[in-house]
């Protein structure tokens, strides 16, 4: 059997005295797509940002390819191969949608994903490459975001809440994009609360109650009691 390309042991975060983690155990399997559900404050956002380093955790409670990486920096993790699509976008809206893809290469990493790639994927960004990103719909946003991530050519893809605001049928559009990307071999995160969603494009689910696992499975042998039940603790 392989080993975890990431794995978490006991991780626990805090902003300040409050706590939003507790020792949570977590595996990500080499090519897996993957899905982390539950409610809003469940601690969703915050593992991905413990994976990333942008929440400080102990080291050894994070690792990578074997390798201890918890509270490293993010610039760090991200030459590593771990790379986020956060919650929001964040994108730079005075940069042009091609300079905000090519902060992603600032990372240096090899590997198939570059502009000529991403606008094979996502056409409509070829045609605004020039425009401003903060001129773009949200749903083009997004796709910034999931590109500026992939420019990083990383092994590892976070994507938090990529449906959040958006139509369901720019939603259908980027879900669509999930599989072509996890062709390269690319092990995927995938934080959503859509229930349905996550199952359908997903291998295993994690559910979030409370900063803690509810619920670990094959996606699709969890009923949808089993959910409910994970998901609202009830």
């Amino acid at each position: 059997m392989s080993q975890p390309l990431v794995e978490t042991t006991g991780l626990t975060a805090h902003y300040g005295d409050a706590q939003a983690l507790y020792g949570i155990d977590f595996r990500l399997m080499p090519g897996e797509l993957l899905a982390i559900i539950g409610a809003n404050g469940a601690g969703k956002s915050t593992f991905l940002k413990s994976l990333t380093g942008l929440v400080p955790v102990q080291r050894a409670s994070v690792r990578f390819q074997g390798q201890a990486i918890g509270g490293l920096p993010p610039g760090e993790i991200v030459r590593r191969g771990l790379a986020m699509v956060p919650e929001g976008r964040r994108l730079f809206p005075s940069l042009s949608v091609e300079e905000n893809l090519l902060m992603g290469a600032l990372a240096q990493r090899s590997g198939p994903w570059n502009l000529k790639r991403l606008f094979g994927m996502f056409p409509i960004l070829e045609e605004k490459r020039r425009n401003p990103s903060g001129a773009l719909s949200g749903g083009q946003q997004q796709m910034v975001a999931i590109g500026r991530a992939l420019m990083s050519n990383p092994q590892v893809l976070l994507c938090d809440e990529l449906s959040l605001g958006l139509a369901p049928i720019i939603i259908r559009e980027i879900y669509a994009a999930l599989p072509t990307i996890a062709a390269e071999g690319m092990s995927i995160v995938v934080v959503e609360q859509d229930v349905s969603l996550a199952q359908s494009v997903s291998q295993r689910v994690y559910c979030f109650q409370e900063g803690r696992v509810s619920l670990e499975g094959e996606s699709r042998r969890l009923s949808r009691e089993q959910i409910s039940q994970a998901y609202f603790g009830v």
